[in-house]
């Protein structure tokens, strides 16, 4: 029986951005995973473009339709959880209750058929970005790192979000790894400077990657909730963690690199959804040692 890889999102929708949960939803659809995307909010655009319009999925709203998928007998076949942005603190501890549904539904169900053995959870901890600090409550960045982070089998936060969750000054490369290495799991850290370019680094342990390409004019929303489910995808797909990491980040740059072609001023997911699957450029990792 050839079993289609099912995810499960939770993030936000955005009816007219292709940002958040509708970005990693698009990216993983392209990669044939199938998809379920649990809204946390309802904007009609991203709010850097002004009032977004719509507001948070209510707490009752969130919980049945995690209930919904549930009755369906969804969640004990859900290969990969991806997390993102969330608008309280109630919808955290439903996603971490979920989170503990999907592994133990691996472990208990004997009659599960799944794609993959065990599911992965992805938790990109959306918070905030450099220079604007936290976009969020504080209470509900706290919730996402007290309840998902310490959940996750890959963490993918932004340079200001490393700094967030682990509360360490982050002045260069090695004290980013260091502090990487403190969540004692694999971690994704984007928007890393770098002599003049943009670097994406893997940590795992002993093992540290980085990935730098050139750095672009200003980019459309949404790079990182591409990048992460890029890189899940390729993991899924069996490819390395720098195979995956080679091809997500390259993948990210095209698109950018296609909608200043274009002159989009929102990412084309679909339009150049090929580059996504054939990256206009190659990228090389390289290992980094610190001790």
């Amino acid at each position: 029986m050839f079993l289609m890889p099912m995810a499960l999102i939770l993030s936000s929708h955005v009816a007219a951005s292709p940002v958040g949960g509708g970005a990693s939803q698009r990216v993983l659809n392209g990669a044939k995973i199938d998809t379920m995307l649990v809204p946390t909010v309802l904007y009609g655009r991203h709010p850097g473009w002004g009032e977004p319009g719509g507001g948070a999925v209510e707490q009752d709203h969130f919980e049945g339709v995690l209930s919904g998928i549930a009755d369906q007998g969804l969640l004990d076949i859900a290969d990969l959880v991806l997390t993102g942005y969330f608008a309280d603190v109630g919808q955290v501890f439903d996603t971490a209750a979920v989170i503990d549904v999907v592994r133990k539904g691996r472990r208990v169900n004997k009659g599960v058929i799944a794609h993959a053995r065990e599911p992965m959870i992805v938790v990109d901890p959306i918070m905030g970005d450099a220079p604007g600090g936290l976009y969020i409550d504080p209470a509900i960045a706290a919730a996402i790192k007290d309840q998902l982070v310490s959940r996750a089998d890959l963490v993918t936060p932004n340079l200001f979000e490393l700094g967030q969750i682990t509360g360490r000054p982050l002045t260069d490369l090695a004290s980013i790894v260091r502090a990487a290495r403190v969540l004692e799991r694999p971690v994704l850290v984007s928007s890393l400077p770098r002599h003049g370019k943009i670097g994406v680094l893997y940590v795992d342990g002993a093992d540290a990657l980085l990935v730098t390409h050139d750095r672009l004019p200003k980019a459309p929303n949404g790079t990182g909730d591409v990048l992460a489910a890029a890189f899940a995808a390729r993991l899924m797909a069996g490819d390395s963690a720098c195979e995956a990491l080679e091809h997500a980040v390259a993948a990210t740059v095209s698109l950018v690199m296609r909608a200043h072609e274009w002159g989009a001023t929102e990412l084309p997911l679909v339009a150049a959804s090929d580059v996504l699957v054939t990256p206009l450029l190659a990228l090389q990792a390289e290992a980094v040692q610190f001790a």
